[in-house]
């Protein structure tokens, strides 16, 4: 409950009982009504608005990884070649995030709303009419541009409007989106694909996007205060050569892995192998000088990404949490359908069909862990949720080509129980640890991890199982038994990284509450 109510009931108590009509009836009332609708008509509208947006972006993102095939053989290029359509677009999503704490201090709620749903709008649009490869590209990295900036604006305006004792329902919206727009997206382009051609991906996304430009435009109203500081053109160059140098740098993992028999082959693997070390270097030491320019910048409030969040010890821990949970969570939903559709010969779509109902159960579960975790806080869900998670990755490192589909269907849907008790917590007790002024930051950073340790978990847990699916192979394998051991390599190096997490979910704390407009201490 809030100080602010507790300083009522205590006051009412040493002056006696209150007679029906007085203030302290009439306020205690407020406080009820407060409860149980915790925000206004206006703000609901906006975050309600906000959610579908960054749903059907964040769906979209997902989607292009099926239709590669397809793309493949209608456009005529190469697996490289189209595999850029899916890379160019995590590119562009590591390079714009991190501008986005300041983009969010310096502009309106409307005019981010616009931008964002503007660029997304344009690229699908460029995307669906695009006459070849380049042209496609293109759309994708201006739709990038755009998805990008959803998810920072949605926590960052919920953060602003919601009080602190609802934000964890509030947050379990947003944990719908994180969970079930990813696991829907690759789905239903199987669905269409099985029947449609891939540019009714785009057609059936543009009419809702264009839809939510417009009704945004006009319902939404802008939040918060801007600030006039100018941006540090240095901080933009530094920031996309390191968050890009790193996602470009780990989508390469693995592509070094193919030596064929012939020179020319070799020769691609060892362009390969030094495009990923000259990527990931460029990437640690322009993250490095990142750094140093906040950390001067901040001293007189102008940095790009304000690292002063990360003095507070509860933001920081729920970060590094979140980003190993991302990291499985990503690198699972990649994982486990290459190997639904490899050992066990799944169609796409049926593969789809196996993951679905956890992501349904995820995203349905996201409003009733949020009222949980604002009643009880975070040890509570917390804590057995990363026991859960730990332990389905561990059983996952037993799968075999003669796994039963039910046995997998129901481990999936009960990591993702696990995945839905820890990400409400992490995202509400990490923004709530800061203080107001740093939402924005904190919310652009929050976005960064997940798309780094996003693709981190894609990279590695793909790359192990490609090697050890090789090796299989060529020691006399199957190719049903190779492809079951690769996956059980990636599920156990998951399951090793996410060891840690049981430290973690002990220390990580619920902020305290505070009123609207105070400033939270650092924890």
């Amino acid at each position: 409950m809030p100080s602010v109510d507790t300083g009522t009931v205590t006051t009412s108590s040493r002056r006696g009982a209150a007679a029906p009509g007085t203030p302290a009836r009439n306020a205690s009332a407020a406080s009820d009504v407060a409860a149980s609708d915790p925000v206004g008509a206006k703000e609901n509208r906006v975050i309600w608005l906000l959610l579908a947006a960054a749903f059907v972006a964040i769906l979209n993102e997902t989607t292009m990884g099926v239709a590669i095939p397809h793309l493949i053989g209608d456009l005529g290029i190469t697996a490289v070649q189209a595999q850029w359509l899916t890379t160019a677009f995590m590119l562009t999503m590591a390079v714009v995030i991190p501008t986005t704490g300041f983009l969010l201090q310096r502009f309106t709620t409307r005019a981010m709303f616009a931008a964002a749903m503007g660029l997304f709008s344009l690229g699908t649009l460029i995307a669906l009419v695009a006459p070849g490869f380049e042209v496609l590209l293109v759309g994708r990295v201006v739709q990038a541009s755009g998805t990008a900036i959803m998810m920072p604006l949605l926590m960052t305006t919920l953060m602003t409007v919601v009080p602190p004792h609802a934000r964890g329902r509030m947050m379990g919206r947003v944990s719908i989106v994180m969970s079930l727009a990813p696991a829907i997206g690759p789905t239903m382009a199987g669905v269409i694909l099985d029947t449609l051609t891939w540019r009714w991906i785009f057609a059936i996304v543009l009419p809702i996007a264009l839809l939510a430009l417009v009704i945004g435009v006009r319902w939404i109203h802008n939040l918060g205060e801007q600030t006039h500081a100018p941006i540090d053109l240095l901080s933009v160059v530094l920031s996309a050569l390191g968050f890009g140098g790193l996602v470009f740098g780990l989508s390469q993992i693995g592509g070094g892995g193919h030596g064929g028999s012939d020179a020319a082959a070799q020769a691609a693997a060892d362009t390969a192998t030094v495009t990923l070390i000259v990527s990931l270097a460029i990437g640690v030491v322009a993250l490095g000088l990142f750094v140093w320019r906040q950390l001067v910048l901040q001293r007189r409030d102008d940095a790009l990404l304000d690292l002063r969040i990360f003095r507070s010890r509860n933001f920081t821990l729920s970060v590094a949490h979140f980003a190993v949970m991302s990291l499985a969570f990503f690198g699972t939903i990649t994982a486990l359908p290459l190997f639904l559709q490899g050992p066990l010969e799944l169609t796409t779509t049926q593969s789809g069909l196996v993951v679905l109902p956890g992501a349904v159960a995820m995203g349905l579960l996201g409003p009733v862990i949020g009222r949980i975790y604002d009643r009880w806080g975070t040890r509570i869900l917390l804590v057995p949720g990363t026991i859960i998670v730990i332990a389905i990755l561990w059983s996952f490192t037993l799968l075999t080509e003669t796994t039963p589909i039910w046995l997998i269907f129901a481990s999936q849907t009960v990591l993702s129980v696990g995945l839905a008790m820890s990400f409400t917590p992490l995202f509400t007790a990490s923004l709530g640890s800061l203080q107001p002024q740093f939402y924005s930051y904190g919310s652009a950073t929050v976005s960064t991890v997940q798309q780094v340790a996003g693709a981190a978990g894609v990279a590695l847990l793909i790359s192990v199982m490609s090697s050890r699916s090789a090796t299989a192979l060529a020691a006399g394998a199957t190719e049903a038994a190779a492809g079951a051991a690769g996956a059980r390599s990636a599920f156990l190096l998951a399951a090793i990284m996410a060891m840690p997490l049981l430290i973690s979910a002990f220390l990580i704390k619920k902020p305290v509450d505070h009123p609207a407009g105070a400033h939270a201490p650092a924890h």
